[in-house]
Order: structure tokens, then sequence, then C-alpha cells
């Protein structure tokens, strides 16, 4: 089963699939919500504006691997930049059409299909970047999502003076639009019950990471824009799994972040050495209900740190929890409120990246800290929930 339990849990994945590890649906959510008006993400908290743009690239050297029909890769990459632009119009959440089939594909009835395109964002759209040799991060979404979902977070780290890549891996997601309008929906989800998908989907995911970077820092007009030396990336639930794939692949990538994602690709026996760090909800504490973030600390043979949140679930480290009062959704008793999750998301996430592509020093990732007591260090300072 692959829903959002919309009513009686919010936005919270109950869906029991090679794509996750879920969090168990709450028995004491809230009644429905009358919907409010329009979501507005939070403001970047950097000093730069914002700018963005979306960029359809398709890779001919390999065939779809969910369209037999398509002999060619197609993707969709949208990119966050620093810009010298203050005003000017703001880019769109996603559209009408996208809205729907996520909403649909999600269960989620409780407020019209078109709603999360009305969502306000902060980016600027097709604004001209500024400075260069700037350091890359790659986002990759959730299984079913698609890239929007974490365009909070990509916007936060713009501000900071990161470019941020995010990738539509198509057919992965209940929507992505690609370059002459056509829809893509989600193919990938008649197979995700097949034994080897999780597995199977990382390692293509893997290769989208690969053929964007060969694209951004060679062939794409903008290529000066990225210091090739300063790459990282992170991704939630799947893409946090795709995350370690793509990093044993493609040594390019220098550091790495896996948001709540049940990990897929298997470490080599002599480890990683690269820095990393897990970043999750109480699921992956030691001894919790997913041990494969257990299997592969040993592994992680560089700097690395385990880091979960209390009160935080599977989509604590998206948007959709910022959604809920636009879909009418109460959460749950007890949740981490979606504000103060998008907060330190964005605050550990940066504290990371600032640290391992800038060498500044970050005392943040040293501890548990009094400004952030829901934070928890494992194995030493996180308990089971």
């Amino acid at each position: 089963m692959r829903q959002l339990l919309a009513v009686a849990a919010g936005l919270i994945v109950l869906a029991a699939s090679a794509c996750s590890a879920p969090t168990p649906p709450r028995a004491d959510a809230g009644p429905p919500l009358t919907p409010t008006g329009p979501a507005t993400l939070p403001a970047p908290t950097g000093p730069h504006p914002v700018g963005t743009t979306a960029l359809h690239l398709t890779d001919t050297s390999r065939p779809d691997p969910w369209d037999p029909d398509a002999d060619a890769r197609e993707l969709k990459v949208t990119l966050w930049y620093p810009t010298g632009r203050r005003d000017g119009r703001r880019a769109p959440y996603m559209t009408t059409r996208e809205s729907e089939l996520l909403l649909k594909g999600s269960r989620i009835a409780t407020a019209p299909y078109g709603t999360l395109s009305r969502t306000r964002t902060n980016a600027i759209e097709d604004a001209e970047p500024a400075g260069r040799r700037l350091p890359l991060v790659v986002l990759s979404p959730g299984f079913t999502k698609p890239m929007s979902t974490l365009t909070s977070l990509a916007e936060d780290l713009a501000s900071r003076g990161y470019v941020v890549a995010g990738i539509d891996h198509t057919h992965e997601s209940y929507a992505t639009t690609l370059s002459d309008g056509r829809v893509a929906e989600c193919v990938a989800c008649d197979s995700d019950t097949d034994p080897g998908f999780g597995a199977g989907l990382v390692q293509g995911r893997a290769a989208d990471v690969s053929f964007v970077l060969d694209r951004l820092t060679t062939t794409w007009k903008g290529s000066g824009l990225i210091d090739r030396e300063r790459i990282a990336m992170a991704g939630q639930s799947i893409g946090g799994a795709a995350t370690v794939a793509a990093m044993v692949k493609d040594p390019r990538i220098r550091a790495g972040i896996d948001m709540d994602g049940t990990t897929y690709a298997r470490i080599p026996k002599t480890g990683l050495s690269r820095p990393f760090m897990f970043l999750g909800s109480p699921q992956h504490v030691p001894g919790g209900r997913d041990n494969s973030w257990d299997r592969d600390w040993k592994l992680l043979t560089g700097w690395k740190r385990w880091i979960v949140l209390t009160g935080a679930d599977h989509q604590s480290f998206t948007d959709l929890p910022l959604m809920m009062g636009t879909l009418g959704i109460a959460p749950p008793a007890g949740a981490l409120p979606a504000a103060r999750s998008a907060e330190l998301t964005r605050t550990y996430v940066a504290a990371f990246l600032d640290r391992h592509l800038r060498s500044r020093r970050q005392p943040l990732l040293d501890g548990p800290s009094s400004r952030h007591p829901e934070v928890g260090f494992c194995p030493a300072t996180c308990g089971r929930s």
C-alpha cells in the first residue's frame, strides 16, 4: 500500500514498500480542518536572493528504465542559485496537473486537487545567476514525490550561496512535466513490490545523477557557476538511499546526506571514506524499526554523523508538513511542528555542507545543543521512542 492517510494521520507515509521504511499511522490525529489559503514556503535564511530555472536533459546513452518505448532517458532538473535580482515573478511550486496527480496518487481529497499549485515560493523565475565557482548540491526526492517537495530546502541553500540541482526522476513520481509539455506519470509504481526493486531503483538514480553532473559541469552554458571540486548530494527517503548509491559510483560527490531513507545500495567492505550524515526520524535509532543505518554505520569510515529528530516522521524533511493547513489536515498530536522540522532540516543540512564543502567549523555538529533539544546524536544520545 502506497498512500498518505489524509484525514486520520495527515501526511504520514504508510507505504510498506521497498521505497522507504515507513512511520506507522498515529491514532491521535486531530479531526479534519477547513483548508486555509495557499501555503507560503518559509523565507530563505541566507543573505542572497534566490533565482531558479528548469533544464530538460536527455541521456541518449541509455534507454529509459521504466518506459520500454523510450530509447533515451529524459530528465527534468530544477536549479536554484544566488542572484542579484530581488524582484520579479516568483516561480510556480508545481503545475495544476502535477498537484492533481500528486494528491490523487496520495489519496488526499480534503482540498481541491489543484491546491498545491497555488503554493507561494521565494525564488525568482529565470533570474540571472550571481557568482562563479560555487559549491553544488544535488537533491533527490522520495519515491512518488516530485522534486518540488524539497523546494524549501533548495531555496534556503541557494540563499546561502550554493547552486542546487534537484532531479525529477522520470516515471518515479506521480507527475513530471517534460520539455514538450507531456506529463510523465509513475510507471515505476506498478513494480514497487518486485524483488530487488529498491536496489535497482537507487542504481538507476545513481546513473541519473552522474549524467546530470556530466552535463552541468561541461556542456551546460552556466557551467562556470559550479566548482567541480565541491559537489555534495542529499536526498529524502529513496533519494537518501540513492545518495549512497551515487557516492559509491561517482567519486565527484565529496559528501552526502540521507534524510530518513532506508539504504539499499551496498557499501563495499572497504568502506565509504567520504563525509556522510544520516538525518532521520525515530524509526532510525539504533535497534529501531529500520536496521539499515545500523548495518551501514560501521562501513562509513570517514567523518560521519547519525542524527535523529524527536517527534519527526518520514515526511518531516520535506515541504509536505507545511502544506497540511492548506489541505485541511490536522497534524497528529505530539508531531514535530512543520515550521520547526523545516528549520531543523535546513540548519543541520547547511551546517554539514558548510563544513565539508567550505571548510567552515560547525560546532553544531559536535553534539547536543540546548537550542535544539529535539536533536539526538546516535548512537550516544538518541533513544528509542
